[in-house]
């Protein structure tokens, strides 16, 4: 996938990214949305948005990634220091602040920080993938049963 690639204007008027928005605004979010897993995924095949990964570069490693995805960290290292480059570095990776993207991490509360960033320094278009890659926890604390990209068997692969 194309880190500057031309997305097609129709991307903002899909009814997926209509709904987020809606639920956005209901919600009293700052950024555009909230997109399913699934629904994400459709949109990326469907080349009407770039998906990035948020989560650090080890996470990627030893946990899995999505194939075709940018990885832009939000954070890094074991104690999740706070990329100070974010903005700029995301910028750079969709080629401008206008791009649709999908920002997924762990379990969508990083990604959703990272959507409030964007937003706040002028992306018009990011989204973060509710869920996130491994999913919320179950009732031993343990990540990857209940829901999350992994759970609902959408494409991924490890190193």
């Amino acid at each position: 996938m194309n880190a500057v690639a031309e997305l097609p204007v129709s991307a903002e008027i899909h009814p997926t990214l209509q709904r987020a928005r809606q639920a956005a605004r209901a919600e009293g979010l700052s950024y555009a949305g909230v997109v399913p897993p699934q629904d994400a995924w459709a949109l990326v095949q469907a080349g009407l948005a770039l998906l990035v990964d948020v989560r650090t570069a080890e996470e990627r490693k030893f946990v899995g990634q999505v194939p075709g995805s940018l990885h832009v960290a939000w954070a890094t290292g074991t104690a999740l220091t706070r990329n100070p480059r974010f903005v700029r570095e995301l910028e750079a990776r969709l080629g401008g602040k206008d791009t649709v993207a999908l920002l997924l991490c762990r379990s969508g509360k990083r990604s959703a920080a990272a959507a409030e960033a964007a937003a706040a320094a002028g992306f018009t278009n990011v989204f973060n993938v509710g869920e996130g890659f491994e999913g919320d926890l179950d009732a031993a604390q343990q990540r990857g049963h209940v829901n999350g990209w992994r759970r609902r068997a959408l494409p991924w692969t490890q190193d």
